[in-house]
C-alpha cells in the first residue's frame, strides 16, 4: 500500500511546527523550499536528515487527521550501515495499519509556538499497537551501531543520487541552502515537480545539482525511481529476513559525494578499481574521466602521500602544535576530553597572559582538524588554559566558532563556563576513526592502565598470608611476569625473604613472559 500524503491543512501545520522548532532550538529543518544538505555533508547526514523529515511529515499528517501511520521508526540491536533489510511480518491485505486518534483542533492560537507545544504533548501510540510479531516491514539502516548503541533503522527510505536524494514515502521537495540563487532554486524545483508522478515521492536537491542540466537531473530522477522499483520487486520476491539492497562501496560513495571539479587528479593504485572508477565517471561525471590516473610506483600509495603517518598520528592521544605547545585527546564512553598545554612554548613577551592566549588560539585550528580527521562526535569538552581577561576568552571563542564553520558535520558550541571549559556537541553518525580502525586493548581492558609491579607484589604477599596455613608442599612455585619477578628479587630479595619466613616454605620464583603483569600463579 502507498502511504497517504499531506493535505493542505496538514502541510500548513507542519510548516508552522518547523518554524517554531527553528525559533526555539535554532536548528535548521528540511521544510518545503527550505535548505536541505550541502555537497560537503556526508551521505549519512543527508540520509538521516531526509529520513527525519519523512518521519516528521507523516507524523504531522497522521496527527492532523486522527490516524497514525503503522510504518514507524524501530530501533534494532545491530545491523550494517547503508543496508536496507526486510524483516518478517504476517501478510495482511493492507500494508499500513492505522490507530484511531482524537480530532485535532486546527484553530490558530497565536502562531507556530503554541502549535509546536501541542505537537509535543500529543499522545503517542504504543509500538505494540503498530507492530505485531511476525509482521514484515521494509526498513533501512539510518545509523550504524556506535559503541554499545544499536543501529537506528527506519521505514522511511532515502536513496541518494549524484544530484538528489529520493524519498519515496513522503510528498516533499527541498533545496540545499548552499544554492542561494532564487532563480536557480525555482528552476530546480520546477524540474523536480514536473517529474513527480501524481505528486508521489519526495526529493532533496543536493548542492551538486547547481547548474546541472535538465537532462542530468531527469536522468538522476529516473535512475532513483528505477532503483526504488527494483527494491520493491526484490522485497516482494525475497523471503524475510533478507538483504534487499546495499549502497555503493566506499570508493564510489566518495566519488559521488565528495569529488568536485576542484579536484585536479584522482589516483587509483589497482587496475580493477581504476576501471571501476572510470566506468563510474563515464556514467555520472564524464568531465572528470581525464583526471583519473593509475598509480604504478613501487612505493605504496598511502606512503607516497604520507597518509599512513597521518593515520598513525590520529590514533595518538598527544598532538604537538607548531608553536611547541600540545593538545591531549581522550575518548570515553560519555564524551571526548581535549586538554591544551603550553609545553615547550615560552612565548615572545614577558606577559604570561599573551603566551596563554597565543597557545589557545594556535590550538583551535589543530583541535578542529583533529575532530574532523578522527570524526569525533557527541559531547566534546575543551579545557583551554585559564585566561584572566574576558576579551581574550571572547577572542578564543570567536576563533573556535569561525573554525567550526568549515566542518561539514552540524555542531553547537557553548560559551566558557565557570571552570574555563568549552562544550561542543557535534553530530555523530558513525564510529570515530579510533574505534573504526582500532580495537579495545585486551591487555589493559581498555582502561589505559595496568597495576604497577609494586601493587602486584603486595597482592602476592597478601595472598601468601591467606594460604600460608594451607600449603602442603615444602616448596612453593610462584609464576609471575618478568617485571614482577625482578621487583621481588630487588633489595636482596627482602620481600621474598619475608614471605618465606611467614609461610615456612621455600618460594621458587619462575619468570614467565606469557603471564599478564597483573596476574600470578601459586602452586
Amino acid at each position: 500500500g502507498q502511504p497517504a500524503h499531506l493535505n493542505d491543512a496538514a502541510r500548513e501545520a507542519v510548516s508552522e511546527i518547523h518554524m517554531a522548532s527553528i525559533a526555539e532550538s535554532g536548528e535548521a529543518h528540511l521544510v518545503e523550499g527550505a535548505p536541505a544538505g550541502t555537497e560537503e555533508d556526508s551521505e549519512e547526514l543527508e540520509l538521516e536528515e531526509a529520513q527525519a523529515e519523512a518521519e516528521a511529515m507523516l507524523d504531522a499528517e497522521a496527527r492532523g487527521n486522527g490516524t497514525v501511520d503503522a510504518r514507524v521508526e524501530v530501533r534494532a540491536p545491530a545491523a550494517t550501515a547503508g543496508y536496507t533489510q526486510r524483516s518478517q511480518r504476517q501478510r495482511s491485505g493492507n500494508d499500513r495499519e492505522r490507530q484511531g486518534g482524537g480530532p485535532r483542533d486546527r484553530q490558530r492560537r497565536g502562531g507556530g509556538r503554541s502549535r509546536f507545544r501541542r505537537r509535543e504533548s500529543a499522545p503517542v501510540p504504543l509500538i505494540s499497537d503498530l507492530l505485531k510479531e511476525g509482521q514484515e516491514i521494509l526498513v533501512q539502516i539510518a545509523k550504524e551501531p556506535i559503541g554499545k548503541k544499536g543501529a537506528r533503522i527506519t521505514s522511511h527510505i532515502a536513496l541518494p543520487g549524484r544530484f538528489l536524494v529520493y524519498m519515496p514515502t513522503v510528498n516533499h521537495t527541498g533545496v540545499s541552502r548552499k544554492i542561494s540563487s532564487e532563480e536557480e532554486r525555482q528552476r530546480l524545483k520546477r524540474i523536480i515537480l514536473s517529474e513527480r508522478e501524481n505528486g508521489h515521492g519526495g526529493f532533496i536537491v543536493r548542492t551538486a545539482a547547481q547548474s546541472a542540466s535538465e537532462d542530468e537531473l531527469r536522468a538522476d530522477i529516473r535512475f532513483l525511481k528505477g532503483l526504488w522499483q527494483d527494491i520493491k520487486n526484490r522485497a516482494e520476491s525475497s523471503k524475510p529476513p533478507a538483504l534487499i539492497y546495499h549502497d555503493l562501496n566506499v570508493v564510489e560513495r566518495v566519488l559521488r559525494d565528495q569529488v568536485t571539479s576542484d579536484f585536479s587528479v584522482i589516483w587509483v593504485d589497482t587496475e580493477p578499481e581504476y576501471e571501476r572508477v572510470l566506468r563510474f565517471f563515464n556514467r555520472f561525471q564524464p568531465q572528470m574521466v581525464k583526471r583519473v590516473k593509475l598509480y604504478t610506483k613501487e612505493t605504496p600509495l598511502f606512503e607516497q602521500f604520507g597518509l599512513g603517518e597521518e593515520m598513525n598520528k590520529a590514533l595518538k592521544s598527544k598532538v604537538w602544535l607548531k608553536s611547541g605547545g600540545y593538545i591531549v585527546i581522550n575518548q570515553t564512553e560519555a564524551l571526548v576530553a581535549i586538554d591544551i598545554n603550553t609545553g615547550k612554548y615560552v612565548g615572545k613577551t614577558a606577559r604570561l597572559e599573551d603566551t596563554i592566549v597565543k597557545t589557545n588560539v594556535d590550538a583551535i585550528k589543530e583541535i578542529v582538524r583533529q575532530i574532523r580527521l578522527r570524526d569525533l562526535g557527541g559531547i566534546i569538552i575543551i579545557d583551554f588554559i585559564d585566561m584572566d581577561e574576558r576579551r581574550n576568552r571572547q577572542r578564543v571563542m570567536q576563533a573556535l566558532e569561525e573554525e567550526l564553520r568549515h566542518d561539514r558535520a552540524p555542531s553547537k558550541t557553548l560559551q566558557f563556563n565557570d571552570f574555563g571549559l568549552v562544550a561542543i556537541t557535534r553530530k555523530r553518525v558513525k564510529q570515530s576513526l579510533e574505534r573504526t580502525i582500532g580495537a579495545p586493548c585486551p591487555y589493559c581492558e581498555s582502561t589505559g592502565y595496568v597495576k604497577s609491579v609494586t601493587t602486584v607484589c603486595n597482592e602476592i604477599y597478601v595472598e601468601m598470608r591467606k594460604i600460608a596455613k594451607h600449603l602442603e608442599h615444602e616448596d612453593v612455585m610462584l609464576r609471575v611476569h618478568p617485571d614482577v619477578a625482578k621487583e621481588l628479587k630487588s633489595n636482596n630479595g627482602r620481600l621474598l625473604n619475608e614471605m618465606e619466613e611467614m609461610t615456612k616454605r621455600t618460594i621458587i620464583v619462575k619468570s614467565d613472559p606469557a603471564v599478564h603483569q597483573q596476574q600470578f600463579d601459586i602452586n
